[in-house]
């Protein structure tokens, strides 16, 4: 459980991990596995309460999101939809009590199978499942409802499904503005409410279609838009509504919430990557894990790890290798598997399908590994209590 002031949230295949610390940033207590072994998604915390939620799933469990009201001492489950274990139960007394099955009804049967991101805002909690549904919860995450108006945006059934599924696997809010959200779907793009989730906008176009006519991968821009698959999304600290984004074939920062978005992939050393990073107060400096390709193996290039940081909002990019494995080094770093605190300097986090949890406390001059053999690594969030 957290014990304190910084604690990093891991979603894994195997459960929860809390990884937890002290103002120094300098000792790591490794806490779990918590949520009954639950793959997880998505963990976040709201620093104000202490209160915790994960969300995931799959086709054995069904859907489901784990509440702890004590920091991850404790865990309560909502579950949403049902899976293979369920229809076992179903015929199955004697499995049915060993896993203490109930077969009460539950709320959106057959609807989905996964739960892949959480966001909480303004007093709501926000999921995004597997395949694309947009849950909210008004009472802490007890209780849940569809909002509809983006299953039905006319665009619904021309969506397709990436290598994971059909996810909405990223959720931005406005800091100010309830109703303004951001969501991001693979493999159908970035869409946008305005009206607190009644109607959405689809927000892929090119601000530079000319210079980015691209055709040589499917997931690649063509036709005015950025190319549908996004991998993850973060709004930058400010007024304005300036957004970056990795996706399925580059990097990618929009000055106008979405409606139009500008290449900033020159000077990386590949166009494929999972997550995207932003610095808490600096709308300029932003951090970023090159892979070699979709299909050359999804590893860093050269199997040398760097994470890239621009200073200038895309311009110009680094490679900050220090600390970092420079030799035989094939981890994947997934979609939502970087965080960052809000510490001054601002500290950088990420965890890899090879269950190593990395950390920059000089916002990305120099690495350390603050865990390793944990399970695969989903997920990455940092709950800074200071």
């Amino acid at each position: 459980m957290t014990d304190g002031c910084i604690t990093v949230l891991l979603g894994t295949t195997k459960g929860v991990f809390l990884l937890a610390s002290g103002d120094d940033r300098d000792r790591w207590k490794v806490s779990g596995p918590f949520c009954d072994g639950w793959p997880i998604n998505h963990v976040i915390g709201d620093p104000e309460t202490g209160r915790l939620w994960a969300g995931g799933g799959g086709d054995w469990h069904g859907a489901g999101i784990w509440r702890s009201e004590d920091g991850g001492a404790s865990w309560e489950l909502t579950r949403l939809s049902g899976g293979t274990m369920d229809e076992w139960a179903a015929n199955d007394e004697d499995f049915a009590a060993m896993i203490g099955w109930a077969g009460e009804p539950l709320p959106f049967e057959g609807q989905f199978s996964q739960v892949w991101s959480l966001h909480h805002a303004h007093g709501t909690l926000y999921a995004g499942t597997k395949p694309a549904r947009f849950l909210a919860s008004r009472d802490g995450g007890r209780t849940w409802e569809h909002l509809e108006g983006l299953a039905n945006h006319p665009s619904a059934d021309s969506w397709n499904p990436g290598a994971a599924g059909l996810t909405l696997h990223t959720v931005v809010s406005d800091p100010v503005d309830p109703k303004k959200i951001w969501v991001g779907i693979s493999a159908a793009g970035v869409f946008a409410t305005e009206d607190g989730g009644k109607t959405w906008e689809r927000r892929n176009r090119l601000s530079n279609a000319g210079a980015c006519d691209h055709h040589d991968h499917p997931a690649a821009p063509r036709d005015g838009e950025i190319g549908h698959c996004v991998h993850n999304m973060m709004r930058a600290a400010g007024d304005g509504d300036l957004l970056y984004q990795q996706n399925h074939h580059g990097v990618w920062r929009s000055a106008d919430g979405g409606r139009s978005w500008d290449d900033i992939t020159e000077g990386l050393p590949s166009t494929f990557g999972f997550p995207i990073r932003v610095h808490p107060r600096d709308s300029e400096t932003v951090w970023t894990v090159p892979l070699n390709g979709d299909s050359a193996g999804r590893y860093p290039p050269d199997a040398a790890a760097a994470v890239w940081r621009s200073r200038d909002g895309g311009k110009t990019w680094q490679d900050m290798r220090s600390g970092l494995p420079q030799e035989a080094c094939y981890f994947t770093v997934l979609r939502q598997a970087m965080g960052g605190d809000g510490r001054d300097p601002a500290g950088v986090y990420f965890g890899t399908n090879s269950g190593s949890v990395f950390a920059s406390f000089d916002e990305g001059d120099n690495w350390q590994e603050i865990a390793r053999h944990l399970p695969t690594i989903l997920a990455v969030e940092v709950m800074d209590r200071a």
